[in-house]
């Protein structure tokens, strides 16, 4: 019923909400790509894709369209590799910094297993120096993890910026130290923070030590003080609080792909491909 190149070519518009970024990321020429969405929307009965002369956005039809066409896809990939007998084979032991993994990275994961059925692929949650040193060590594959912004080294995803997070109700005190909820040292943010606080004389004081980003969240809102993260993760009930206190500025951050150069590339590549150009923000 639904023409796989015409969900590919609607999936790139979902995704980048532009016919003309979405004919650039599959090499076809615009008009083709607004065919083939016409098409999809005649054959589903329905408007998937509203437009106008400023923008371009996704009904609710449309929304509804996206997950079943990821799901079709899926399938598709999936079915033509393994009766075409290339079907992709091996392990793929992956790390990722653990507030990435509250992104929509699961549903990459999810869509990247339906078309890889026979990749065994291994997953480790941790913080990013941690994960970065069994890199090195040979005990993992392909990490994802928060790295310092413009470092040379991997595959740049996204690249964001770190906001000091709080309560509404927070209330801060420029005469007293400023409360630190963080990971445990070694720790990217952790690290920038309190460089940046040095930086400007402002002392601070650690009220709250976590691993899992579960714990950061649930620090700041029972009010135990204030943490730093990418300003894209930041959740509805808090707020970036800092130029409400006049924090200052702790830098940039860039989501980073690492790979072991001496690992399985086809398959290190097939992940990769799968998360490059994806926007990853708070999954709801």
């Amino acid at each position: 019923m639904f023409e796989p190149a015409q969900l590919r070519s609607f999936l790139a518009v979902a995704e980048t909400l532009s016919f003309t970024k979405a004919a650039e990321r599959l090499g076809l020429a615009q008009p083709t790509v607004s065919q083939h969405v016409r098409k999809l929307e005649t054959a589903a009965k329905r408007v998937l894709v509203a437009r106008d002369t400023r923008d371009v956005r996704l009904t609710d039809n449309g929304d509804a369209m996206a997950g079943f066409a990821r799901s079709i896809l899926a399938a598709h990939d999936s079915a033509s590799r393994y009766f075409s007998g290339s079907a992709m084979r091996g392990r793929l032991r992956f790390g990722t910094a653990d507030d990435l993994a509250i992104t929509g990275l699961p549903r990459i994961l999810r869509e990247f297993r339906q078309v890889y059925p026979h990749i065994n692929l291994e997953l480790t949650v941790g913080q990013s120096d941690h994960l970065y040193k069994r890199l090195n060590a040979g005990q993992l594959d392909l990490v994802f993890v928060k790295w310092v912004a413009g470092a040379k080294e991997g595959t740049v995803v996204q690249q964001d910026s770190f906001a000091w997070v709080g309560l509404e109700q927070t209330v801060l005190d420029p005469s007293e130290s400023v409360p630190l909820i963080a990971y445990p040292s070694p720790s990217l943010s952790r690290k920038l923070a309190i460089d940046a606080l040095e930086s400007t004389g402002r002392t601070w004081r650690i009220t709250c030590t976590t691993r899992q980003i579960s714990g950061v969240l649930a620090a700041v809102r029972a009010g135990i003080g204030v943490a730093v993260m990418p300003s894209s993760l930041v959740p509805d009930d808090l707020l970036n609080i800092t130029r409400r206190f006049d924090l200052p500025s702790v830098g940039d951050v860039d989501f980073t792909l690492i790979r072991n150069p001496l690992a399985n590339t086809e398959v290190i590549e097939a992940l990769t491909q799968s998360i490059v150009g994806r926007t990853l923000k708070r999954s709801a």
